[in-house]
Parts: C-alpha cells; structure tokens; sequence
C-alpha cells in the first residue's frame, strides 16, 4: 500500500511539474495589473520547485511513453525549477520599474508573465520527455516564448534581436528535427513503425542493433541543431543580441536555463550513441566546437562595449567549456561537466540579476557610462565583483573547483588539449579582469539612486556557488559521479 502511495506521489509531482506552469500561464494571460500577476507568477514558480524536490527526494514513477524521471534528468529539472524561481522574484521588482518608467504597458507585463510560465513549462516538459520527438517539440515551444519575450520592449533593436534569434533558432530545431527523423529510420528496422522507435529508454536498449552510418549523420545534425540552441561558436550570433535587447530576467533565463535544455538534448543523443559500439565517437565532435567556443568568446570578451554582451559571450564561453567537457567524456570530465553547468547557471543568472539592477538605476548598459558601483551601489558593486570572480575561476568558489577538474582530467588523458584549454580560460580571465576594475571600482558615474528592489536572489545564488567550492555534501557528490557513469 505504502509503495502505491509513493508511486501515486511521484506520478503527482511530475504532473505538477507541468501542469503548475501551464495552468499559471492560461491564468496570467487573463489577468490585468501588475502586483497580482508578479505574486502569482512567482507563487507558480515556488510550487514548481516544490514539485521538483519533491521528485528529487521520493519514489520516481516509472518511465511512460511520453514522460520520465530518471538520475540524469533530475539534476536539470531541480536546477531549471530553482533559478526559475529565484528569477521569478528578481523579475517582480524589475519588470515593476519598467513599468513605472514606461518601457513597458500593462498590455505586455501581462503577456511577460504569461510567456515566463509557457517557457518554464516547456523547458520542464523537455526535461522529462521519454519521447525524442515530443522533446524536440518542448524545446521549440521553449524558445518561441523566450523570442517573443526578447522583442517585447518593441524597439527596433529588440524586434531585429527578436527576429535574429527566430531565425537562426528556427535553423537549428529544424537541423535538429531533421536529426530526430535519421534517429527514426536508424530504429524502424529493429523496433518497427510507431511509437517505439521514438521512445528514448526503448531506443537506448536496443540502439546495438540500429544502422551506425544513419546514427553517425543523425549526431552531426543533432549537435549542429541543438548545438545553436546552446550558443556554440559558430552557431552562437543570435545570442549576444538577444541579452543585449531583452528584459534581464530573460537573459538570466537564456544563460542560466534554455541554454541547458538545448545540452541535455545533446547528452541524451550521446548516451544513444555510446549504446551502439560501431557509431561514431561523438567525443572529437563535441571537443572540437566546445574549444572553438572558448577560445572565440573569450578574443570576443575583449571588444564588448555593452555589459549585457559582455556576459552573453561570457555564456558562450562557458557552454564551451561544459561541451567540451562532456566531449571528453571518462567519470572525471563528465563529473566536471555536470558541477560546471550548475555552477554556471547560478552564478551567471545571479550576474544578470546584478546587471539588470545596475542598468536600471544607471540609466545605461554602455560599460563606459558605469563606474565607481562599489562606492555608489556597494551592495550591488560588490555582488557583482564576487559573480565576476566566481565566473572568472577564482578560488575558492565553484567554478574554480569545476574548471580545475576540466583541466586535469584533460592534462591526465590529453595533455596537447590542456595548451589551447587553459589559453582559452586565461584569455577570458584577463577580458573580465580588465572589465570588471572599471566598472566597480574608481570614481562614481551616473545616478545614486537607491535600488528598488531586493538582491536576495542574487546573493542566494552567489552563496550557494560559495558553499558549492569550500564543501560538497558527499550524497551529492555520489549522486554526480553516477550520474557522470551514465553519460559514458
């Protein structure tokens, strides 16, 4: 009776998991104002979450046709729940602002928060997907709601933004589409017509027995599709524009969760690679654009005058060196991997939390017109100093414990690799070093007006990174390392 219950339970918590979002957003679309719509869209966020734990902690149901709950998957839907709720938060006393400044009218905060769930429903509905063509549509329902919400200030900046990332978006899910079909046809053989073929823990069991060559091609339009949903070099041109013209809080949504959606997708089809012994090695693929990634963004650090494409290729950067991670494969790069997507996700959300603010009170994202911040704003200035040396790789925060296990995993096995990896971290080093002196430090430019709202979200994430590079709890290390065994 006790185990019914427990299966009853989990089968409860992942529904809630989309069914919260989707309800909330068909109730913000209609609701006017704006104090009520912003509580409630962050008390749908704070319910998602608690569905989330409630899977990571209890019994998980068993994998259906459509949907599952397993070790790998549950890392991205924790972490997606948890930065959405805190950016939910964030998002009340930012979009708040913009209104009072009339950037935006109540027509569009309305339609702002009814977007924000349909995007928190879709990335949820990708991670749990058991079926690789209903995650391939999650994945696009993500990301139109994330373009229209880039575009929504209307200027002619952010609908070209809009636009740009529509399009080139629109590139890669229908190469990714065009992947999902090769998978198909490599499974029809063996499973037959139907809904098998496209059933992930299905295709994942029998995958020895599919065609390679069709697996191999499926990979390269797999990674190439997804890949630009990731924001890898070069497929990565529609992200800097999209942070630069969109609200922040989606910028903090775009590096720290959407990002991740299009990565799990990626690793999903690894494992299905890794199960048929005579496909191709996915590993040299990954490799290759994740320190194409790395070394690009971070030259590019160097040239950016606008501090929300400053951290948009920052992102870049650092999906490089998660994709290479995982590219390398092996207990240890696969360890390092998982901590550095967690580790990114909190501190580059809290860094746009921290420039959302910044931009609002100084009237400008022009890294020129900011200076002085930890004199005019040291709440603020110094949150942001902390975020930049956490996404730098200085100790004794997390990144640095991430990034320091990429680099002997890689120094262990291909010590040649380690060359262009390390000159890619220190070139981006010394780009965020050199931006980050100005900004918040020297003599005090622009307005001193006091910020509105609170930075409790940013410093619950910087906290968390803090802790996460002094001690990891040893059920979450455990917990990482199989699931870095599962990857391959």
């Amino acid at each position: 009776m006790s185990g019914l219950f427990l299966e009853s339970l989990a089968t409860d918590a992942v529904t809630a998991v989309l069914l919260v979002p989707a309800a909330a957003a068909a109730l913000l679309a209609l609701l006017p104002g704006y104090r009520l719509p912003a509580r409630l869209n962050v008390l749908a966020s704070l319910l998602t979450l608690l569905a989330a734990l409630a899977l990571l902690g209890g019994e998980r149901p068993a994998p259906g046709p459509y949907l599952q709950v397993d070790d790998l998957n549950i890392v991205f839907i924790v972490l997606n729940c948890f930065v959405g709720f805190t950016t939910s938060i964030f998002s009340a006393g930012y979009i708040g602002h913009e209104l009072e400044t009339g950037r935006l009218t109540p027509t569009y905060l309305r339609f702002y928060h009814a977007m924000f769930q349909v995007m928190m429903f879709g990335m949820n509905l990708a991670f749990v997907s058991n079926n690789i063509g209903l995650m391939w549509v999650a994945v696009e329902l993500a990301t139109l709601s994330t373009v229209l919400m880039v575009g929504i200030y209307r200027t002619h900046e952010a609908l070209e933004a809009a636009w740009k990332y529509f399009i080139l978006g629109s590139v890669g899910i229908a190469l990714a589409l065009f992947g999902t079909i090769l998978v198909y046809m490599a499974a029809r053989p063996v499973l037959g017509e139907g809904q098998d073929a496209m059933v992930w823990t299905v295709l994942v069991s029998r995958a020895a027995g599919f065609d390679p060559a069709l697996l191999d091609v499926a990979f390269v339009f797999l990674l190439l599709g997804y890949g630009t949903k990731v924001g890898l070099a070069p497929l990565h041109a529609w992200l800097p524009d999209a942070h630069a013209e969109g609200p922040t809080p989606i910028s903090a949504v775009l590096s720290g969760l959407l990002l991740n959606v299009a990565l799990y997708a990626v690793l999903r089809f690894k494992i299905l690679l890794a199960a048929s012994p005579e496909a191709i090695a996915p590993g040299p693929l990954m490799v290759t654009m994740g320190l194409t990634s790395l070394i690009f963004a971070g030259f590019m650090l160097y040239r950016r005058r606008d501090i929300k494409r400053l951290f948009a290729y920052s992102s870049i950067e650092h999906m490089g060196i998660i994709v290479f991670a995982f590219g390398m494969g092996g207990p240890l790069a696969n360890f390092a991997g998982l901590l550095h997507m967690v580790m990114h996700s909190l501190t580059k959300s809290a860094i746009f939390y921290a420039v959302g603010h910044v931009a609002q009170v100084k009237g400008t994202q022009k890294i020129a017109e900011i200076r002085g911040l930890t004199e005019s704003h040291p709440g603020l200035g110094w949150g942001l100093v902390i975020g930049v040396a956490a996404i730098a790789g200085l100790p004794p925060l997390g990144v640095f414990m991430s990034e320091f296990l990429v680099v002997s995993s890689t120094f262990a096995r291909e010590p040649l690799l380690a060359i262009p990896l390390v000159a890619g971290l220190l070139i981006a080093f010394g780009a965020l070093t050199l931006r980050i002196g100005s900004l918040a430090f020297g003599e005090p430019s622009g307005s001193r007006a006091a910020v509105g709202a609170s930075p409790l979200p940013m410093y619950a994430h910087l906290a968390l990174v803090l802790v996460a590079g002094l001690y990891l709890p040893p059920p979450l290390v455990a917990w990482f390392q199989h699931v870095a065994g599962l990857l391959g």
